[in-house]
């Protein structure tokens, strides 16, 4: 079983989410950290459009924000956001920045090897992107033959786990509940709104639209662009409010808390 004691904090240190992003601790603070916890929150989301009046970085700030807050919830270290995904059918939109799934898939299977040398052994990856969910399975399973391959002594008890936000039990209830099928695929009232509560400023980007083209088949970029003009799929974003926001993020962090927990908890092969 994977130790699950809460990150440590410095003397004087307020339990906030300073204390839990992996970027502002030290390396004895880290290996101090993984004498009482091997898990971590690996924040993923995408850099893409969103249509005409969502924010391209909508799918990273998300991950981000729930990451940090399962991590203040939890104590569990979380890395910095890896912001660029797999967009590569939003590229005819300007803005978009996307990795081919070999290049995701070899970013993520380095940062789950880089995390597993350190002695990390739950990987959580709270994903933003519906793109990035078949490459980041893929890469998982080809990080655990590494890690055996490479002899790494924790390689049995390595573990990795793919939480989506989006599609937490509470959060696609609220989302039925709140727009039903006006929700659609992208650039969605509910991310959308998550956004509002996260920047106030982007309120001033929200317009009524007209109705957008349903989900269809993607068949690369030029093709996403001629089936969805203006970037949306089926969704209306001006239905979100930040007040909406607030309650996304409370519902994703309070569920993604509860797998994290389990997945900790979760005893390895050995």
């Amino acid at each position: 079983m994977v130790a699950t004691s809460p990150a440590p904090s410095l003397p004087g240190e307020a339990p906030d989410q300073a204390a839990i992003r992996l970027q502002l601790r030290s390396w004895p603070e880290v290996e101090a950290y993984l004498q009482g916890c091997k898990g971590v929150i690996v924040p993923l989301g995408s850099t893409e459009q969103h249509g005409p009046t969502g924010a391209i970085g909508t799918d990273a700030l998300t991950a981000e924000a729930v990451a940090l807050e399962v991590g203040r919830r939890t104590g569990v270290l979380v890395t910095p956001t890896q912001a660029f995904g797999m967009a590569e059918h939003h590229l005819g939109f300007a803005g978009t920045i996307s990795l081919q799934p070999a290049t995701l898939m070899a970013v993520l299977h380095d940062v789950v090897l880089s995390l597993a040398r350190h002695g990390f052994e739950r990987i959580f990856v709270i994903n933003g992107h519906g793109g990035n969910i078949a490459t980041s399975r893929a890469a998982f399973a080809q990080a655990y033959g590494t890690a055996a391959s490479r002899g790494l002594a924790n390689a049995g008890a390595l573990r990795c786990r793919l939480a989506n936000w989006f599609t937490a039990s509470p959060v696609s209830s609220l989302a039925r509940e709140l727009y039903g099928n006006r929700e659609g695929h992208h650039a969605t009232p509910s991310e959308i709104a998550l956004t509002l509560a996260l920047e106030p400023s982007l309120q001033a980007k929200q317009r009524p639209l007209p109705e957008a083209a349903p989900a269809g088949p993607i068949h690369g970029p030029e093709d996403f662009r001629r089936r969805h003009p203006d970037g949306r799929m089926g969704s209306d974003p001006f239905l979100a409010s930040a007040e909406h926001g607030q309650q996304f993020l409370e519902l994703a962090a309070t569920a993604l808390a509860e797998d994290l927990a389990s997945f900790l908890a979760e005893p390895d092969a050995s």
